[in-house]
């Protein structure tokens, strides 16, 4: 593809799917979708579990580059919960992510950045611009003292840089710990501190819906800086606005980098040593650090490229993920530059200046392969048709949902309205945790059904267990696992938890069972003689918010340091676009009387100021009391039912089950209490 983009592809317009003739609404690929892709033989399903070791032993040989000779006979070693891929193997993320295509590659595009602002030019980043940008960046962070094992946190938008300085740290073998920009800076403090990280890398600002958004002045105001001890903080120039810099302690970037040598030999990293830390919302206050490995995530990752999303050198991949979260990381950053391929970076929103814009990117550059969430998808269908209609999509081949589960309606829309019922698309299933895809149909294989993840992916062993631990049968209901030798791609650990690591996912049926905590029911279909399955959502206390997965107890925590609040309880509430959002009960202090508005208005504050923008209230409904168990534990299962409007059940594990008759009252016949500021 080079450097010219946009340009008209050989197989736009083709017809990649078609709908089964005697199952309406199941699609299966073409003849031509088959011939084109990586996999089309479903008996990759039965190798991969007859010799799992060795299926990802092939793929780990021709998915990424190692130094020295590899070792095929220390696939994987199991200690349950704990195992290691590619046992005592040498590779580097950077190396596989850029220098090894730069024989075949070097003036090829490697990221094409899109600004919000439509009047500011697109910037393009080939492989052998990133190669240097990378080498100089990586000599940047020696000069500041990190080094291997060093935490990094980085507070930046979806930039060039961005990138730069995630690729520098892996090849420094520096871990990165990335937080989304929609979070407060209290989250990027919590995290610093529990990473012990010295260093921050952020920006002066950044456009979103047309506003500035200004990170280093947020720093600087909540002084997080100076509550973490941090040693440096280095500071990329977005907007040029004038921001507060302490010398000694804030540089910018571009001045750092300037004269800097344009090399940095790959630090050697086995397969196993730790990638990147990413903090995720859990069931306490307190997000966890879930720790990723170097080279047996980069096999993962790299796989799922082809699998999943058929991904070839003249292809233009999308996924519209933030850096922030897992997907961001996978799926924007390392996943294509793995494989050698394109991918389009957009720094905005979806809907500015209008709910075309992704639209026309699409149309203006020729992608080929677009990956979102049903979140986005729901609020630019609600925009209207009027933003599609006379869009040339004839590059598209691909669709692909991530984030939490595409329902039918939005599925039936994507594929009709931006699909032109010509492209597979795809649903995916996987969490921070497991690092890359575990469910998924496959292009060249299929079959794509509405509302329906798919099968695990081959090498990956997966199952719907009830609560006794026995495998369901199909139609039932269960909740997913993920069965040894897990994939590559999965967590190696929570910093400085290994005891909630254990706790959180190997617990439940045993330490040879990953726990995904999330429902799921075996359709009744089956491909390879792997089982189709359909995720229903979360089972514990954490909610999909806009494909965001946020946890009730960060936001009770930001809500319980209210002077005037003596209890909350968040549970999430099904909304149309959002997927989930929170709905808060809430009880005041004895004689406390402020006016709802205003009582509104500081609990959305600080949920603001502590979690983030995403994580705000939808509805506030203050109570006297919430349902709780005889040792005080709070059944959030009956406040889901009131704002669900589904059956309570059994009431009688509740010590005060009397208050459940106010709650009905108020949640039933008073509407929604819509939280006062919750569109600020």
């Amino acid at each position: 593809m080079g450097v010219n983009v946009g340009r008209k592809l050989k197989d736009a317009g083709k017809q990649w799917v078609i709908e089964d003739a005697k199952k309406k609404g199941v699609y299966w690929p073409t003849e031509r979708m088959k011939e084109k892709a990586y996999f089309s033989d479903e008996k990759i399903y039965a190798e991969a579990s007859k010799d799992t070791r060795g299926f990802w032993a092939k793929h780990a040989r021709e998915s990424i580059g190692w130094f020295g000779e590899w070792d095929a006979d220390k696939v994987v070693e199991l200690e349950p919960p704990y195992f290691n891929w590619f046992v005592g193997n040498k590779t580097n993320l950077s190396y596989n992510c850029i220098d090894r295509h730069l024989e075949e590659n070097r003036n090829k595009a490697a990221l094409i950045w899109v600004p919000e602002p439509v009047d500011e030019a697109k910037q393009v980043l080939t492989y052998m611009d990133l190669y240097r940008e990378v080498n100089k960046c990586a000599n940047v962070l020696k000069g500041l003292g990190v080094k291997k094992g060093s935490p990094v946190t980085i507070w930046m938008p979806m930039i060039p840089e961005t990138a730069i300085v995630a690729l520098a740290c892996q090849r420094i073998g520096a871990w990165h710990s990335i937080v989304y920009t929609a979070f407060a800076p209290h989250a990027v403090r919590e995290r610093m501190e529990d990473a012990e990280s010295k260093i921050l890398i952020t920006v002066d600002g950044f456009y979103r819906r047309g506003k500035r958004i200004e990170l280093k002045r947020r720093i600087d105001e909540a002084q997080v800086l100076e509550k973490v001890g941090a040693e440096n903080c280095v500071v990329v120039r977005r907007l040029n606005s004038e921001v507060e810099m302490k010398e000694g302690r804030d540089f910018y970037y571009d001045e750092l980098m300037n004269g800097v040598e344009a090399y940095c030999d790959p630090e050697i990293i086995t397969s196993d040593d730790y990638g990147f830390l990413l903090y995720t919302s859990g069931t306490t206050g307190k997000p966890k650090g879930v720790m990723h490995s170097c080279g047996a995530y980069s096999v993962g990752v790299a796989l799922t490229m082809k699998l999943v999303f058929d991904l070839h050198p003249d292809d233009l991949f999308w996924s519209t993920a933030d850096i922030g979260w897992i997907t961001g990381h996978s799926y924007a950053l390392y996943g294509p530059l793995l494989v050698g391929a394109t991918s389009l970076w957009y720094e905005g929103a979806p809907d500015y200046p209008d709910a075309a814009r992704w639209w026309e990117l699409i149309e203006k550059y020729g992608v080929t392969i677009f990956y979102t969430a049903p979140t986005a998808i729901r609020a630019l269908r609600a925009a209207g048709d009027k933003w599609v209609e006379g869009r040339d999509f004839s590059s598209l081949r691909l669709l692909a949902s991530v984030g939490e589960p595409i329902d039918p309606d939005t599925w039936k829309w994507f594929f009709e309205k931006i699909g032109e019922r010509r492209c597979a698309l795809i649903d995916t299933y996987w969490q921070t945790e497991t690092g890359g895809i575990i469910l998924s149909s496959l292009p060249g294989i299929g079959p794509f059904v509405p509302g329906v993840a798919g099968p695990a992916l081959p090498g990956v062993h997966c199952d719907i267990l009830d609560e006794t631990g026995e495998a369901v049968k199909p139609g039932e209901s269960g909740y997913l696992v993920v069965k040894t030798p897990f994939a590559p791609s999965m967590l190696r650990g929570m910093y400085k938890k290994p005891e909630k690591y254990v706790e959180e996912y190997w617990s439940e049926y045993g330490t040879e069972i990953y726990f995904a905590g999330d429902g799921g029911i075996k359709t009744g279909m089956e491909i390879g003689g792997q089982p189709l399955i359909k995720i229903t959502g979360r089972i514990d206390d954490v909610m999909e918010v806009a494909g965001h997965r946020i946890g009730t107890a960060e936001i009770e925590d930001a809500v319980s340091d209210l002077d005037e609040v003596v209890e909350v309880a968040v549970v999430g509430k099904p909304d149309a676009i959002k997927g989930e959002v929170p709905a808060l009960f809430v009880v005041l202090k004895s004689g406390v009387e402020v006016p709802k508005a205003q009582m509104d208005r500081e609990i959305v504050k600080a949920v603001r100021e502590k979690v983030g923008p995403v994580a705000t209230p939808e509805v506030a409904y203050y109570v006297a009391d919430v349902p709780k168990t005889e040792s005080g534990k709070i059944i959030r299962r009956f406040l889901k039912g009131l704002v669900r409007d589904e059956a309570l059940g059994d009431m009688t594990t509740a010590q005060n089950p009397e208050c459940l008759k106010e709650l009905a009252e108020i949640t039933k016949y008073r509407g929604p209490q819509k939280i006062q500021g919750y569109n600020a």
